[in-house]
Formats: structure tokens, C-alpha cells, sequence
């Protein structure tokens, strides 16, 4: 069926500004379900994750009808399979893999199969070594983590039982390098729950690049308190999942650096002076030289530490402060003459340098009132540079080259919208992937200079498909909230009448540096926005301060306060836009999960003049429960900051409530624990205040685990919003 576009006039005052075109779309009459937003009727098609080779290369995991898992080697030139690695129809002892990763000079693969969840990232799992020419496969161990090869391709390290292990596979012999790893007390090369989850890594041990050395990571978490929760389970009587967890102010897990030398089998711990974390570690191209990166436990002093393995010492490489913290990235790259690129934030925007090995400063690469959103790497023949940033705009994602100079600049995606690349890894080609609010995702081949050779796959499928449907766009602006112009988007009713009365939901996340209001395609959330709207409401999303990509001082005015300036800008634009002619004042809504739960909490406690009815998804109700790294980044600790923290719990405020709450929790939550949810239950009920609330068991943050979970939750949220909200309304 052919679009038809309905114009519609946005009646908002000065304090809204337009920055699009405002029209609303539809071309069918369905109406979207929310069994259809769960069953994956509006997915649009991906790409396979894939892995660049050596050269113009890339491969990818595939998987055939008859469950035949392969290895196929592609072309970044022409996109076409060049050959087949390899397949597990070919494999005698393996059934079929479900990961794969090479060695440096792809002779060799390591395969995975039947995996084991512990936390977000980390999984224990059956891996084997495939050599390639050879056809050889061999078992690398049963239950193991992260198994890597060595540079010289005669080893695999890996961990298993939070000890290390060294796999010789000419000699076929195995040496455990560490001996006192225990569940719950010592972790070698493995990192600790707050590890993997707020510096977002797992595996804690490096090769060195002539393979004489391992460095590791080596937690001992004996002091840190431990954390439980019943897990229901289908048997009679539950289980208890135990794990160290450190909340915010508790004793974290004191890690030390460690080099193991292959030759003399000997291990010496490597002295960085004092630190709190060490957030990671990564050998230079001086095959002796390992630099370690630590912070304090404020986090607002980092250092990188040059420790030359030879000698066992260290000293510092570079060392940056900052009054709020210092974000810990993976953008350190080391050039051929061992200079490196490093990215900081410290001229007020998150920028591109360059130094000298002595951590001298050779120059600062971008510079601009925009901000470096991603850094891809540097081709060493063209002396250049590829990254991701928004300098078209905050809401928008744009790739770009730049001379190592800083000069010649060049913009290598040009449709406005959200565009990401994967590069080839001699960086000569790179498959750009372009979404905008209203255009599903596009997968493009691109030259290094950006030039578009072919659209791989272009979504035009889910196009046709969502052409029945009722749909509304995205209407983007800007709004003036105290001082500050707030990203916006607003999605209203098709069938809008400015002469009319709608209630308003909020949603928001509004955590440190994140961002809600992006120019990108839905998400399974816009689609349950744009039913709701349907049912005659209109939906708002404003990016307050403390979210990211508008510079250093925009994002960190909230520290050592979080939840204060966030909560404040969104109860002001939720008072403007009741403002508003066609906005039901009496009838106004927010909505968050995570950090927006205990956004949307605070705000129905502390806006209860202006807020009337709130869902809050697995929120945090006291910063004093939230881990040490994250919460203390922005907070310092509770003995320090201790208004900080509860000035701004929603447990304080319970008896403020007035309208309508709804609280939803996973009982299986090991990173917001239900712990948050069950004590605002008790501050509720000690202030005689009724509430609803949704208690799942054994789920975890993402509550969607289990047949129809995500269905049954947002047909809970959706009768909660029509009851207060749609059904209350005056029309």
C-alpha cells in the first residue's frame, strides 16, 4: 500500500523549539499489538556479528537448515564467500560450534560449544583448537573460560576454576600457573563480578608479543560481602545463589598486577604504587613493556603505568585528573614507533590525542563543541584516522577520517541519522550501518574514503510490512528547561486534534551519559510507545542533564548527586508541556526502568503536583545498595556524600506519594537487587500508602526470560497506563 502523509501542526510555546519537520504518517489501518511487538513481527533483519581476517576479509558464523554450524571467509571487496574455514559436518568429536576466534595469523581457530551463563558477559564453556591445514581438532579443556592463543601460536592460555592454565599444543601438556583460586575468596585472570560489569571485561590475562610472558589480574575478594538471593527454580526447595558484591562505601576486592615468565615458570607480583582499581592492562609494541592502566577510588585520577616485564618495575606513562571522574575506555592504540592515541575529555568535549612514548602531548587530533563517540582505528599507510561522532548534531551519529595531524577531515556517511562502522581490518573498507527514526536499518559496503559500493541488506521488507499499520513519527525539538536546551521527541495520536485534551506519558533512562532522544530506528519500546499513542496519548522523551554527547560539564554537573538536576528537569518539562493546549495537565505519567525506574520514582514522590501516575522496572531505590565502582564514581561514597545519598532515594520520600505506582522487579536481579524494591514496599507500607507492584521471580534485570514474560509485563504496564491515564482523561 502506498504512504500517505497527514500534516499536522505542532502548537508548542517559544520554550519548544522545532528542529524537524513536524508530520505524522500512516498508510494502514492495523493496529500494532503487543504480541506482535514481542513476537518479533517488527524485528528488522541484521547482519551476523562479523570478525575481520587479515587483509580485505572478513568471516562470519553460519548456521544451514540441518543445524550445520561453519566458518565462512568473505570478501570485504566483492561481499562474496571466498571459502570455507571450517564446517562441523567435517568435525568427528564436535557436533557444532557456537563461537570462534583465530589466531594472529589464521592458521589456527579455537571453537566453542555448550556454554554456561555466570553473569552479563562471562560464560564457562567446551572449547577446542582446529588447526586449519591439518584439519586437526583438539580438546582444549571441559568447563574453561576466555581461551586465547599465544602470538607465536603454540599455546592457549585459559582459566578455569578461578586458576590460570597454559595449554603447549606441540608438547600437549597443560601448566596451571596459579594455584590458590576458590569460588567466592581468589580469582586469577578472571575479573569479579563489579569488574565485568561496570568496566564491562572478563578476561584479565594478555600475551605478550614474543609470547615469553603472561600478565594477569589477580582478585582476592575474601573481605568483600557477600550477596544472596533464592533462585525458585522447579524443585521443592529454591537455591541460593551466592556472590561477592560490594556495595557502595563496602570493601572491594584488592586486585594486584601479575607476570608470569614461560621460561623459568616463575610468577612476580608487579608493584604500581597506590590505586583502587586496575580497569585494564594491554602490551605496547615493545614486546617487554605492559602498560597498566589503575585509578583511585574516587576515580577521578587515572594513570597509565609502564611495567617492563624484564625488570619487574614500573613507571608512570601518562596521568590525567579530572573534578568529577575519568571514563575508562578501550581507544588506547599504539602506533608502529609506539606513540599512541588516546582519547580524553579533558578540553570540556571527548576528543581524539596523540603522544610520544614519555607521554609527552604531539598534538590534539579533533577538536570541536561535539563530541567523539567512537574510535575505530588508524591506518598506519594513509596516516589516518577513523572514528564516530555527533558534530552533526547530538542526536545523530556520524563516521569520519581525519589526518593524524588534524588535518584533512572528511565525513564518510552522509545521510543524517545514526551510522556505525565495522572496518576491515587493514581498514581499506568498512559496512556502514544506517538507521534514522523513520528508515529500519541499512547495511552498506563502503571504501576507507567513502565511497558506497553496494547496500547489502536494506530492511525494505519490515518498510512494506509496517505500511499497514497505524504509526506516528518521532516529532524531534528542542526545549528550554533551566537554562539548558533539552533534546526532545514527542509522539502524537494519527488522528491529533489540537482542540483536544490528551494525558501524557514520559519515558526516560536519564543515566550518566546516556542518551534516549537518538535519531534511530525503534526499538521494541518505540513500537509500545506508538500503540499507546494510538489509544489516544501522546508520548514525550526529554534527554536532561547528566545524559551524554553534549560535552563534559553537561554530563557531570550531577556528580555527587544523582537523581537531583536529572529529577528537577524532568518534573519542569513535564509543568511546560502541560502548558500546552492539547496536554491533559491532570493527567501526566512517567515511566523508567533501571536508572529511569529510580528516576520515575522520584519524580511521582517529588512532582507529585504535576505527576499522577508512575511505572517504575527494576529500580534502584537507594544508591547505598548499587555497587561500589559505578555508584561511587558519581556519588563518592556513602560515608563521604551521605546527603548525596539520601537526599535523593525515592525510600525517603514514600510518604509523598499521591498518585498512582507501579513497581516492577526480577527477583533474580544480581545487578539492581530486588533488596531496592522490597525496601520501598516497606517504606510504602509503613507510610500506609497502596501501590501496585509485579514481582517476578528468578528473573534478572532484563526480565524477559520465560515463555511470553515480556508480553505478560508490558500487558501489566499497558492495562496500568489505560487504567490511570487513557480511561481517566478528559477528551
Amino acid at each position: 500500500m502506498k504512504q500517505t502523509f497527514i500534516l499536522a501542526t505542532i502548537i508548542l510555546f517559544a520554550s519548544c523549539k522545532k528542529t524537524t519537520t513536524v508530520t505524522n504518517y500512516t498508510s494502514g489501518l492495523k493496529e500494532i499489538t503487543l504480541t506482535e511487538i514481542w513476537d518479533g513481527t517488527f524485528s528488522a533483519k541484521g547482519m551476523n556479528a562479523l570478525n575481520s581476517m587479515n587483509g580485505d576479509f572478513y568471516s562470519l558464523l553460519n548456521t544451514d537448515d540441518a543445524g550445520n554450524t561453519t566458518v565462512d571467509k568473505y570478501s570485504y571487496k566483492t561481499l562474496e564467500k571466498i571459502e570455507t574455514i571450517v564446517s562441523s559436518n567435517d568435525l568427528k568429536d564436535l557436533e557444532g560450534f557456537s563461537s570462534y576466534s583465530f589466531n594472529d595469523d589464521e592458521t589456527k581457530i579455537i571453537l566453542g560449544t555448550n556454554f554456561k551463563k555466570i553473569f552479563r558477559r562471562s560464560f564457562t564453556g567446551n572449547f577446542y583448537g582446529y588447526d586449519i591445514a591439518s584439519k586437526k581438532l583438539t580438546l582444549l579443556g571441559k568447563d574453561i573460560q576466555e581461551p586465547v592463543f599465544s602470538p607465536d601460536n603454540k599455546k592457549v592460555a585459559y582459566a578455569k576454576d578461578n586458576n590460570l592454565f597454559i595449554k603447549n599444543l606441540v608438547a600437549n601438556k597443560v601448566t596451571q600457573i596459579t594455584k590458590d583460586g576458590k569460588k567466592n575468596s581468589i580469582i586469577n585472570g578472571i575479573t569479579d563480578w563489579v569488574y565485568e560489569e561496570e568496566f564491562a571485561f572478563v578476561r584479565a590475562f594478555e600475551w605478550s608479543k614474543n609470547s615469553k610472558y603472561l600478565a594477569f589480574l589477580r582478585f582476592d575478594e575474601s573481605n568483600v560481602p557477600t550477596f544472596s538471593m533464592d533462585i525458585v527454580g522447579n524443585g521443592n526447595y529454591p537455591n541460593q545463589q551466592v556472590f561477592k558484591y560490594p556495595k557502595a562505601g563496602e570493601k572491594n576486592a584488592e586486585v594486584t598486577l601479575h607476570m608470569y615468565t614461560l621460561s623459568s615458570k616463575n610468577t612476580k607480583k608487579v608493584a604500581l604504587g597506590d590505586y583502587e582499581y586496575i580497569p585494564r592492562i594491554k602490551w605496547s609494541n615493545d614486546a617487554d613493556i605492559l602498560i597498566a592502566t589503575t585509578l583511585n577510588r574516587h576515580q577521578d585520577n587515572l594513570k597509565l603505568h609502564k611495567v617492563n616485564a624484564l625488570r619487574n618495575n614500573a613507571s608512570i606513562l601518562l596521568e590525567e585528573t579530572d573534578k568529577a571522574y575519568v571514563d575508562v575506555t578501550d581507544n588506547l592504540t599504539f602506533l608502529n614507533d609506539n606513540s599512541f592515541i588516546w582519547t580524553s575529555e579533558k578540553d570540556g568535549f571527548n576528543h581524539i590525542y596523540h603522544y610520544d612514548f614519555s607521554g609527552k602531548l604531539i598534538n590534539q587530533i579533533t577538536k570541536g563543541s561535539w563530541e567523539v563517540t567512537n574510535y575505530y582505528g588508524y591506518n598506519k599507510d594513509k596516516k589516518t584516522i577513523y572514528y564516530q561522532s555527533v558534530e552533526n548534531g547530538s542526536t545523530n551519529r556520524g563516521v569520519y577520517s581525519i589526518g593524524l595531524d588534524g588535518n584533512d577531515k572528511k565525513a564518510l556517511s552522509n545521510k543524517e541519522g545514526t551510522n556505525t562502522a565495522s572496518f576491515s581490518k587493514n581498514l581499506n573498507y568498512f559496512i556502514n550501518t544506517f538507521s534514522s527514526s523513520e528508515i529500519p536499518p541499512i547495511y552498506s559496503l563502503f571504501t576507507a574514503e567513502g565511497e558506497m559500493l553496494k547496500v547489502i541488506k536494506d530492511n525494505e521488507g519490515l518498510k512494506k510490512n509496517l505500511s499497514d499499520y497505524k504509526m506516528s513519527k518521532k516529532e524531534f525539538s528542542t526545549i528550554s528547561i533551566n537554562g539548558n536546551e533539552l533534546n526532545m521527541w514527542m509522539i502524537k495520536p494519527l488522528d491529533f486534534d489540537e482542540n483536544k485534551k490528551y494525558p501524557l506519558l514520559m519515558f526516560q533512562y536519564s543515566g550518566p551519559g546516556s542518551q534516549q532522544v537518538g535519531n534511530k530506528w525503534n526499538a521494541g519500546n518505540d513500537y509500545w510507545h506508538n500503540m499507546l499513542a494510538q489509544k489516544g496519548m501522546i508520548i514525550v522523551c526529554i534527554d536532561g542533564r547528566g545524559t551524554g554527547l553534549k560535552g563534559r560539564d553537561f554530563k557531570k554537573v550531577t556528580q555527587k548527586e544523582l537523581g537531583k538536576y536529572e529529577v528537577e528537569d524532568q518534573i519542569s518539562s513535564a509543568k511546560k508541556l502541560a502548558e500546552l493546549s492539547y496536554i491533559d495537565k491532570d493527567n501526566i505519567g512517567i515511566w523508567g526502568w533501571s536508572f529511569g525506574g529510580f528516576m520515575s520514582s522520584n519524580c511521582l514522590l517529588k512532582g507529585s503536583d504535576i505527576f499522577s501516575t508512575a511505572i517504575a522496572v527494576a529500580p534502584v531505590t537507594s544508591w547505598r545498595f548499587y555497587d561500589s565502582v559505578y555508584t561511587e564514581r558519581y556519588m563518592q561514597t556513602p560515608q563521604e556524600n551521605a546527603s548525596g545519598y539520601d537526599d535523593n532515594s525515592p525510600i525517603n520520600y514514600a510518604d509523598k506519594l499521591e498518585g498512582n505506582y507501579l513497581l516492577v522487579h526480577g527477583t533474580g536481579d544480581d545487578n539492581v537487587h530486588v533488596q531496592n524494591s522490597y525496601r520501598m514496599i516497606n517504606a510504602l507500607v509503613e507510610a500506609n500508602k497502596q501501590f501496585d507492584m509485579f514481582i517476578v521471580p528468578d528473573r534478572t534485570h532484563g526480565i524477559y526470560k520465560g515463555k511470553n514474560m515480556r508480553l505478560n509485563l508490558y500487558t501489566k504496564m499497558t492495562n496500568f497506563v489505560e487504567t490511570h491515564l487513557i480511561n481517566k482523561s478528559t477528551k
